[in-house]
């Protein structure tokens, strides 16, 4: 390829990771920077509405399609691995709450493993740093970053009942589980800003997309790392059915996620060498990891009917949603600028254990809500999860 083709930096995927490296890394305008992403751009309103993601968890909208393998302990079904195929990733996807994780967790991966750079302390500045949190700055928190953040403002009387039903079995509260104290029952936190998904393509990418650097390239899906002896020089890229190349004269940047990352690697002849040779992939590098050891929650969904009836049923009958996903879109206001739920617990399964090993979250609406309109469509059962 001709030198005036290559770049500087290539970026595979434009998912948080990916965004954030995109805006980092063009910031210096000498730097030639293209990012490869295999969606397209994010531009459906339900992504930005916050209350657009019910439907998109309900029709798998903008994702990868990934299932498990057949899991012996769930009767040998296939569950939904969720992956946001979009620029910004599963960050333009997922359900908006903000949990950073257990300062335990990370003093773990620093003493067992030897990770002092991933130890709390070493984190905890660039949690700061990329945040905008509505409490403003403290010892824990930032108040000058791209990402907003802000607790959940939805308002039902369930989510009341369900707080003091867990202070009055002995389970303390937490007025912020991302500060001092996680263990306890506290307000959702949620990575919306002025009534809108804050992705990290509306926090990160967005803001770099005027410099001249920096090129964006959607509905790329990468299918080869390029390598000099072990150097990663260039990657391969089908667009429109094309099959390109373009070449990298500093980096080769895998953003591609937790399944596509590993995949790639794979595809481009690096783990198992039995298992690539069975594929007929030429080796790279023999590295047995890659692909193995994929750790995921566990959600275990308890549905309830309601037997008085919430502030969500009325305000999905069909003519007030639509003002309201409009005026959520148009302003940032109202009903459709939050989701319905808002609660979360953090607490221990048995007293001797040190950190929390569950998470509690209420959602104040079913799962299966949809619009409706009487006599053309009739209302859901009332309920939560």
């Amino acid at each position: 390829m001709a030198a005036s083709n290559n770049v500087d930096y290539i970026i595979i995927g434009a998912g948080s990771a990916g965004c954030t490296l995109a805006n980092r890394l063009s910031a210096d305008p000498a730097a030639r920077v293209l990012v490869l992403e295999a969606g397209g751009w994010d531009r459906d309103p339900l992504i930005h509405i916050p209350l657009g993601w019910g439907k998109i968890l309900q029709k798998r909208l903008h994702d990868w399609m990934y299932f498990s393998e057949p899991e012996p302990n769930v009767d040998n079904r296939r569950v939904e691995c969720a992956r946001g195929k979009v620029v910004g990733g599963s960050s333009s996807t997922n359900a908006m709450a903000y949990v950073r994780g257990n300062r335990g967790d990370y003093e773990h991966w620093a003493q067992a493993y030897g990770l002092h750079d991933w130890s709390y302390d070493q984190v905890l500045p660039y949690f700061r740093r990329q945040e905008t949190w509505e409490g403003g700055a403290d010892e824990f928190r930032g108040d000058s970053g791209p990402l907003g953040t802000q607790t959940c403002k939805y308002q039902d009387s369930l989510l009341d009942a369900f707080i003091q039903s867990g202070l009055d079995a002995g389970h303390g509260w937490t007025d912020d589980y991302n500060g001092q104290q996680q263990e306890g029952f506290g307000r959702l936190q949620m990575t919306i800003r002025n009534g809108r998904r804050c992705s990290g393509a509306s926090a990160y990418l967005r803001p770099a997309l005027q410099r001249s650097n920096l090129q964006i390239k959607v509905k790329a899906l990468v299918t080869r790392i390029l390598f000099e002896g072990q150097r990663a020089v260039g990657v391969e890229y089908s667009i429109n059915n094309r099959r390109q190349r373009v070449y990298a004269e500093r980096e080769v940047i895998l953003a591609g996620g937790v399944i596509n990352s590993p995949q790639l690697l794979m595809l481009s002849g690096i783990g198992a060498a039995d298992e690539l040779q069975q594929h007929g992939i030429e080796v790279t590098a023999d590295l047995p990891g890659v692909g193995k050891n994929l750790q995921d929650h566990v959600s275990v969904i308890l549905m309830y009917a309601r037997k008085q009836p919430g502030p969500f049923l009325p305000m999905l009958r069909a003519d007030r949603i639509v003002r309201e996903m409009a005026r959520a879109y148009l302003t940032g206001t109202g009903f459709a600028a939050d989701v319905p739920g808002g609660v979360t617990a953090f607490l221990k399964s048995r007293s001797d254990l040190t950190l929390p090993d569950i998470q509690f979250l209420l959602t104040a609406a079913p799962l299966a809500a949809h619009p409706y309109l009487r006599p053309f469509k009739q209302p859901f059962p009332d309920g939560f999860a």
